[in-house]
């Protein structure tokens, strides 16, 4: 793996500071930015596709708009847990070549919004490249916690991103 340029910490200068929705996984507490955020629903059934990658649970109706959910514990390699009453699918908004699209984040549970100030963001430690932290945008501490905080559209992956469209003309 070669070293690459530190990552740019979005929405921080000298008096910026931005909001992120919490959450969890187990014991750790992640975040993303709030402006990405669509909604927060309730785990509810999804139609499961076939082949798709182990993290992906299946798609769900949004509205009219066919959203990839995706189970975080499984993408990120954590011990499966069983789905509680807290567990939320986060819907959050990407930007891709063919424009804005939304996916869902299965997460255990949501925690609040917090504020960050520049002075709280830090950069990922280099752990001799056994770290994949292509999705791990920086590390934030807000009342002696340590925040992971999430580059969302890293985070999905080149398999969701919306490609060629699928038709059913020539399926037969």
């Amino acid at each position: 793996m070669t070293e690459s340029a530190p990552k740019k910490i979005a929405g921080t200068g000298p008096s910026n500071s931005r909001q992120v929705l919490t959450f969890c996984l187990g014991a750790e507490t992640y975040g993303v930015d709030i402006l990405r955020v669509q909604e927060i629903r309730g785990l509810t059934p999804v139609t499961h596709l076939p082949k798709s990658p182990a993290h992906v649970l299946g798609v769900l109706n949004l509205r009219g708009s066919i959203v990839p959910i995706v189970d975080l514990r499984v993408r990120f390699s954590l011990e499966r847990a069983e789905f509680t009453p807290l567990t939320v699918i986060i819907v959050l908004s990407i930007m891709t070549a063919s424009g804005r699209s939304e996916f869902g984040l299965v997460v255990d549970s949501v925690s609040d919004v917090v504020d960050i100030g520049a002075e709280d963001l830090k950069e990922t430690p280099n752990l001799g490249g056994k770290l994949n932290s292509d999705f791990i945008q920086c590390l934030a501490t807000v009342a002696d916690r340590m925040l992971i905080l999430l580059d969302v559209d890293a985070l999905v992956g080149k398999e969701l991103l919306p490609g060629e469209p699928v038709t059913l003309a020539g399926a037969a």
